[in-house]
């Protein structure tokens, strides 16, 4: 039987990257989005389960998961990716907008591991994926709620790893620097706008102004890492923190 995998935020950017990769892996996947539109257009060129998903909300977790057992089976990995930023100096954010990133990139993995758990256990085999960033590792300023989510998520990553560990089960978390996604895009538009330089300088002199590599990553770099992963080849793999950022953290 096919193993199924759910991609969370995965309409687009890395997520979709991360879809397109593992429907090469001979899985099911279940692409899980707020994008109906987008979400659909991709379900129907993976021959996938398409789940309009807010997950910031936490009856749309479950319900995520006991649809995707309901058309599959079961689930086998679990890849946490949605999200989004807010750029905003700690006096001035939003406090909606803080309890929803944290809802949708801590407290949303959290609850789709819970509810993927006890399938991945029934098998003694699974795996979980946490995409985070490498502002998971360190901080840079007016980005309090996405800092705090992402350095959280690298501690629920190392303690379902330890939990997972006698079920078969691997929990890792990959940290990567500037994707070329189409949210960065946008930021490196805007940025461009406030300092009146080109886009390219934005990327070389601003986002990858302490990266050894001075190219942005490219969505396909990130899914490739998480389809070994997802293999039997790394069965022991886990716990462990992947980073992704052209030696930006290497100082």
């Amino acid at each position: 039987m096919k193993k199924c995998a759910v991609v969370t935020g995965a309409a687009s950017g890395i997520g979709l990257a991360i879809a397109k990769r593992l429907s090469q892996d001979n899985l099911n996947i279940v692409i899980a989005d707020i994008d109906k539109i987008q979400g659909v257009k991709v379900a129907e060129e993976l021959n996938a389960l398409f789940v309009q998903s807010d997950l910031s909300k936490a009856p749309a977790c479950q319900a995520l998961i006991k649809e995707t057992v309901e058309h599959f089976g079961g689930v086998d990995i679990l890849i946490n990716n949605a999200g989004f930023q807010q750029v905003s100096p700690i006096e001035h954010f939003p406090e909606d907008k803080w309890e929803q990133m944290i809802a949708l990139m801590l407290s949303a993995p959290f609850r789709l591991t819970k509810y993927a758990w006890p399938h991945m256990k029934e098998k003694n085999w699974g795996r979980v994926v946490n995409i985070a960033s490498v502002h998971g590792l360190i901080a840079s300023p007016y980005k309090a709620a996405y800092i705090s989510a992402k350095h959280g998520l690298l501690g629920l990553t190392k303690t379902a790893a330890l939990e997972g560990g006698e079920f078969g089960i691997t929990v890792n978390a990959l940290c990567p620097g500037y994707v070329r996604t189409p949210l960065v895009e946008s930021q490196i538009a805007d940025q461009a706008k406030s300092y009146g330089i080109n886009e390219d300088e934005v990327v070389e002199k601003i986002m990858l102004k302490t990266s050894a590599i001075k190219k942005m990553i490219e969505p396909n770099e990130i899914a490739e890492l998480v389809s070994f992963l997802c293999t039997d080849n790394a069965k022991s793999i886990t716990g462990a923190t992947w980073t992704i950022d052209g030696g930006w953290t290497a100082q």
